[in-house]
Formats: C-alpha cells, sequence, structure tokens
C-alpha cells in the first residue's frame, strides 16, 4: 500500500460526504403563540352555521314547491306558503301533522334524503372548523355530529312552534327530539369519514363481514333500481290518467306544476313500494286494501297523479317474469362478491376457498333485509284518518323475503361464478435435491511475478 504523504493526502471516495465542518441547518422561523388554532372556529359557533345552513337548504326547495301547489286565481299568500313549507320540512324529517282530518304521516322521502345530504355536509364542514380532519378521533366525531343535531333540534322545535300557531297541531318536543336523533345520525356519517374513523372501524372489521356488507348494500340497491323501473313503467303506461288528474287542478300552469312536483317528492316512496310489490309482500293504499301480485283490491284513491300507475289486476302472463327481479339481482351481487375475491386471489397468486366466499354472500341477505326494511317503514304512514290512515307496505314482511331471496341469489351467484371461472389449483412444486459438487483442487504454486 503506498504512503500517504502530506503532499499527497488522500482523495475521498467518489459519492462519500466530506468529513469536515457540517453546513448549519436552515433556520425554521417558530410558530406564534395560537397560530395552529388561528383556522378552527369554536364548536358552537361551527355546528350552528352549519345547521342552519342545512336546515335552509332543505326547506327553501319545499316552500317553492308548495307555494306554487297553493297557487290558483284568488289563493295563495306569502305567510301561508312559509307556514306550508315549514311544515311539509316537518312532515319530511318523519314528524306527524295533526289535521282537522287526522293524523298526516306520510313524509316525502325526496325531501327525506335532501335532508340527510345536507346534514352529511354539515358533519364534514364542523369537522373541519374544529381541526379534526383526518385525525382518527371518535370523541371529536361524535362531539361534531352532537353539536349539530342540538342545533337542529332547537330549529325543528322552532319550525313546530311557528307551524302550530296557525296551521296544523305540531308537538315541539317531538319534533326537537326528531329532529335531535335525525340530525345526530346524518352528521356522524359525514364526520366519521371527515375524521377518518369509518377507516379505523373497516380495519376491525373480519373481512367477510366487510365483504358481506358491500354485497348486501349492492343487492339492495339494484332491488331498489328495479323498482324504481317497474315503478316508472306504470306511471308511464298509465299516463293519460296522471294528465287528466292534474288537469283537475284548477290552479293554472304555476299550480299544476306545483302539483306534479309534489307528486315527484314521493317518487322515491312509489319506489319502495314497487319493490315490495316485486318481492311479494305487497303494500295498502287504505285500510282494507291489498297491492300484491297475486292479489289487487282497492277502494276510491285520492286524486293524486302518481297512483295513476297501480295495477288493476293480479299479475298474469309475461308479467310473471318480474317475479324473477329480486332473484336475479341477488345473483348479480353474488357474481359481483366472487369476481372481486378471484380477482384479488390471483393477484396475490393465492385461491378463494369456499368459506371465504359464501359466508359474505349468506350474510349479504340479513343486510339487504336490513336496508329494504328501514326504507319500507320510512315510506309508509297514515294520510288522514279513516281508510287513508294505512298506507304502504309492512316492513317486516318486506325484510323478511329481502333476506331469504337476496341470501339464496348471492349464494347462487358467488357459487356458479366460482365454478364457471375455473381458478387452477397451483401445484406445491417439488424441492429439488442439491448435487453434491466435489471441492476444486489446488492449483500449484507458480512461480512469482
Amino acid at each position: 500500500m503506498p504512503p500517504v504523504t502530506p503532499d499527497q493526502p488522500r482523495r475521498p471516495a467518489a459519492g462519500a460526504r466530506p468529513t469536515g465542518r457540517a453546513r448549519p441547518a436552515p433556520r425554521v422561523p417558530a410558530p406564534r403563540s395560537g397560530e395552529g388554532s388561528r383556522g378552527r372556529a369554536p364548536l358552537p359557533v361551527a355546528a350552528g352555521v352549519a345547521a342552519g345552513w342545512a336546515a335552509v337548504t332543505s326547506w327553501l326547495p319545499v316552500t317553492l314547491v308548495l307555494g306554487l301547489a297553493q297557487l290558483s286565481a284568488d289563493a295563495g299568500s306569502l305567510p301561508g306558503a312559509l307556514r306550508a313549507g315549514a311544515a311539509g320540512w316537518l312532515l319530511g324529517h318523519g314528524v306527524p301533522l295533526g289535521t282537522s282530518a287526522g293524523p298526516l304521516g306520510l313524509a316525502p322521502l325526496a325531501l327525506t334524503a335532501l335532508a340527510v345530504w345536507r346534514l352529511t355536509r354539515a358533519g364534514v364542514h364542523v369537522s373541519r372548523a374544529i381541526g379534526a380532519r383526518g385525525g382518527r378521533s371518535p370523541r371529536q366525531a361524535l362531539t361534531a355530529a352532537v353539536a349539530v343535531g342540538i342545533g337542529y333540534a332547537l330549529l325543528g322545535a322552532v319550525a313546530a312552534i311557528a307551524v302550530s300557531a296557525g296551521g296544523p297541531q305540531v308537538s315541539p318536543v317531538r319534533a326537537a327530539v326528531t329532529f335531535w336523533i335525525f340530525g345526530t345520525v346524518c352528521a356522524l356519517v359525514g364526520a366519521a369519514r371527515t375524521t377518518a374513523v369509518s377507516v379505523l372501524l373497516a380495519r376491525r372489521f373480519p373481512p367477510p363481514l366487510r365483504d358481506g356488507l358491500r354485497t348486501g348494500l349492492v343487492a339492495g340497491l339494484l332491488l331498489l333500481a328495479a323498482g324504481a323501473g317497474a315503478a316508472g313503467l306504470s306511471v308511464a303506461t298509465g299516463g293519460g290518467d296522471a294528465a287528466d288528474m292534474i288537469g283537475a287542478y284548477r290552479t293554472g300552469v304555476a299550480g299544476q306544476a306545483g302539483v306534479t312536483l309534489v307528486s315527484l317528492a314521493y317518487a322515491p316512496n312509489a319506489t319502495v313500494w314497487s319493490t315490495s310489490y316485486l318481492l311479494g309482500p305487497g303494500f295498502a293504499v287504505g285500510s282494507g286494501t291489498a297491492v300484491q301480485v297475486r292479489e289487487v283490491s282497492l277502494g276510491a284513491l285520492p286524486a293524486v297523479p302518481l297512483l295513476a300507475g297501480l295495477p288493476r289486476g293480479p299479475m298474469d302472463g309475461a308479467g310473471a317474469g318480474l317475479l324473477a327481479v329480486p332473484v336475479l339481482a341477488g345473483m348479480a351481487a353474488g357474481w359481483l362478491l366472487a369476481r372481486r375475491l378471484l380477482r384479488a386471489a390471483t393477484d396475490g397468486r393465492a385461491t378463494v376457498g369456499w368459506p371465504a366466499l359464501l359466508v359474505p354472500a349468506a350474510l349479504a341477505g340479513p343486510v339487504a333485509g336490513a336496508l329494504l326494511g328501514l326504507a319500507a317503514a320510512l315510506s309508509g304512514g297514515p294520510l288522514g284518518g279513516g281508510r287513508l290512515a294505512e298506507i304502504g307496505p309492512v316492513w317486516w314482511q318486506v325484510a323478511g323475503v329481502a333476506t331469504l331471496v337476496v341470501a339464496a341469489g348471492a349464494l347462487l351467484g358467488a357459487a356458479a361464478t366460482k365454478i364457471l371461472a375455473r381458478t387452477p389449483t397451483p401445484t406445491p412444486s417439488r424441492p429439488t435435491r442439491a448435487t453434491p459438487t466435489r471441492p476444486a483442487a489446488p492449483r500449484p504454486p507458480g512461480p512469482p511475478r
């Protein structure tokens, strides 16, 4: 090794950092006191603003629609439209109205869906305002949701007092409790997603349960889509009767447009009723009536254009093929489940066993049954006293039949997909014996170079 002299110092290797005086790190200004929370807002202020905005954006469309429905040559006024809008807003949240003709509790689910969306966004905004975004703190998510629910409950109580002053009788306590539960649950959904608490909950669930929840939701939505298509087809075939009903309202063009919009607000209710009709339990349009595949018995109906598409008699002939739609929806959900699991197994070079496939398919039935049972319970209600005190399907019948049909269809679809996919089972490779090698003979030493 050549010596290193002071005249020829050792050079550092390529890529090596020189060992000398370290460069000073860049100075970062220290944050000022209170700078981290400067963008945050007090919880009461954020919850009040978010709840108020959610209330306004869901109440104003109802006021406009009902104001148009009340227009005529000599009727309709701004105070009456505001009061009617508040009453319809309360009804959309499930708060019954006491009228001279009896209780009115048939909630328009289109308004309910609008309120759910706005309250979900309120939970998102409050979580961001208090600095809980991505914090994965269940306490912060629950705090934001409860705060929104309290603010929403106060607005519901005020609306109930205003409506009761010159119109239907509404209990302020009932309105406050209903609005608090409604607002807290909906805001919790948005707060859980914003704070990433939903990610923590999803990771704690076992994979079969997660797959079963997803498959059940898909099957329930497919059934509701089929019900919406059937309801739309029925209304289209009875379009002439619907037009005559709209023309019977002597309210001018604006008033007839308002009546049409009110009917559209109940279109989700008709979707749930049509889904119950396809499943088998059917629904009622008054006490002592039944609209089922095997039986249709109707009495005098209110002049509502949406009811123009009701069947006139039992289903027969080619229409009986619609009874296979629920089973096909369950099979489609099972097919999607199997395709997703098989694709993930192919990417991971593994196989999907029968328990990992059939357990989520079986769990899809109760999930879809719970979803459709809840929808059936929300879609019905009284439309006054007397004969119209019973409208809508029986929720437990819908839930039970949907559970059985979706579970059977999902199991059939998942099993058929796995069998037809013909995924080859990987065979374990045999270990190869290592051939012994002889050690190389030592080379004789050569002459020194």
